[in-house]
């Protein structure tokens, strides 16, 4: 195979010689087109068979298929594909001869008439024709079968240019970024941008990435998560903040795993987690409908109203549903081991109680939430930013949403007490040093803007790549980023 992409390369290298020998640029500054494929297509769709027209229109895009020796081209735009019918009737001996140049990859910029042949095909009869960008590299014939889906993911660019599916899933996911942005807009929220280097790894529990600055002589670790920053923000009196960017956590590749990846954060000063219970469920039925034009979306031959209100349950009452046993009644670590033990579960490297329901709420309860959900009152030993439930003392105020088995995003009433704030990272400390490297380090500084004054505040985060995986059907969050990480070949 690589001999043949050899030999074609070795064609076209001839080919783009013979043109520049001939002082023509293939590669040109510039070119304008005035029409595309899709609306050509709406606006003469009853033009009849073997009609002319006196429009002119100059098109441009990739021929697809050259048939005829250049006779008829398929041309594909950003927004579909036309026929140029290239004949000796309307194009000079010049471009006749730049005709024989022509490879199917080739960028060509057409001017001519519109038409339809007589056997019903809508085209752009050719009366200027070039090529604007020469190919080096042939495509190939088939190029979304299982066997070439590494390919396709090493030279994205290439899937993008064949398969259509990929193309329409990466459009709806920028259009899922605008809807988001809409969203917040509309309720008043501004964005902001943050640091992505950060001198101290913080606002959420995963491993980092560590680089150096040479100027400043010290190590920096690439961001897991805004949430200090943002949070300063509103300490600062900006009271609605939002910010989609990059997070970047040094840890396994699956399907819901990417090491980085796109992430939504928002703070709403003056409220709390049962505002963004409301909030998130709204966030997403008003961003599905934008997306896909309805409410309701089919997962794995489930469907799933996302107008509809989303369940609420605390998750030590989901294991108990699930696992059949109530970790609430569990005194210590030790216990709620010995209970995980009782039904088949190795809970051993647990060091907190909160470790213990989170693992029995993976094993036994997260494959079966297949409608909308939030997973509501984490244990305190797991989630060191949310407020102290006003209930429960061993439980914060921190909920996760799941759809389709997947947690889609969360959010805390968010601790606004300076000196809680600084036991639950002292406690995060402890277990740095017990062996927990994905434990969040003291950001004292972060602990001094606490001390300025947080407003009761409720705060949400959310996967972009995991919802676009929702809105659009794919299999894997490989599918819906550009440009996903790969293991050296």
């Amino acid at each position: 195979m690589a001999n043949e992409t050899n030999i074609h390369r070795e064609s076209r290298l001839v080919k783009l010689s013979a043109l520049q020998e001939k002082d023509y640029n293939p590669y040109p500054y510039c070119f304008k087109p005035n029409a595309f494929a899709e609306e050509l297509q709406a606006k003469y769709a009853e033009l009849p068979a073997g009609e002319n027209t006196e429009d002119r229109v100059v098109v441009a895009g990739r021929a697809m298929a050259v048939r005829n020796s250049g006779m008829f081209i398929d041309l594909k735009d950003k927004s579909g594909k036309i026929q140029v019918f290239c004949h000796k009737s309307h194009l000079d001996e010049e471009n006749l001869e730049l005709l024989k140049s022509l490879d199917v990859g080739d960028i060509v910029g057409v001017s001519g008439f519109v038409r339809r042949t007589p056997r019903g095909e809508l085209s752009i009869a050719a009366e200027k024709f070039d090529i604007i960008s020469k190919s080096l590299q042939p495509l190939p014939e088939k190029f979304h079968g299982l066997t070439d889906i590494e390919a396709r993911y090493r030279q994205r660019y290439v899937d993008f240019i064949m398969n259509d599916d990929s193309r329409e899933i990466f459009k709806k996911r920028c259009r899922i970024t605008s809807a988001i942005r809409h969203y917040f807009e509309q309720h008043d929220f501004m964005e902001v941008e943050t640091p992505m280097l950060h001198t101290i790894m913080g606002g959420a529990n995963a491993k980092p990435f560590i680089t150096h600055h040479n100027t400043l002589d010290m190590d920096l670790y690439l961001r897991i998560a805004p949430e200090l920053f943002l949070k300063r923000l509103v300490v600062g009196g900006f009271d609605r903040v939002f910010e989609i960017g990059r997070n970047f956590r040094n840890e396994g590749i699956d399907k819901k795993h990417n090491p980085e990846f796109t992430a939504l954060e928002a703070y709403q000063a003056y409220a709390d987690y049962n505002d963004m219970a409301e909030l998130i469920p709204d966030l997403l039925r008003f961003v599905c409908k934008e997306v896909t034009g309805s409410e309701t979306i089919v997962v794995n031959g489930n469907e799933i109203d996302l107008s509809k209100p989303w369940e609420r349950k605390s998750i030590v009452e989901l294991v108990n549903e699930y696992a059949g046993i109530d970790l609430m009644q569990a005194k210590d670590v030790e216990e709620a081991k010995a209970m995980a033990k009782s039904i088949g579960i190795d809970a051993s490297d647990c060091s907190n109680w909160g470790k213990v329901v989170q693992l029995l709420f993976d094993e036994k309860v997260e494959p079966n939430l297949v409608q909308p959900i939030l997973v509501m009152d984490m244990p305190k030993d797991i989630s060191p930013l949310a407020k102290t439930h006003r209930s429960n003392p061993r439980l914060v105020e921190h909920f996760d949403a799941y759809v389709a088995g997947m947690e889609v995003g969360c959010a805390y009433s968010e601790l606004s007490n300076p000196l809680e704030q600084k036991a639950r990272f002292d406690a995060q400390c402890a277990e740095r040093e017990a062996g927990d490297d994905e434990a969040q380090m003291l950001d004292e500084d972060y602990v001094v803007a606490l001390e300025n004054g947080l407003p009761p505040t409720g705060g949400m985060g959310m996967g972009v790549d995991r919802l676009a995986i929702l809105l659009t059907g794919a299999d894997t969050i490989r599918d819906v980023i550009a440009f996903p990480t790969l293991r050296n070949k």
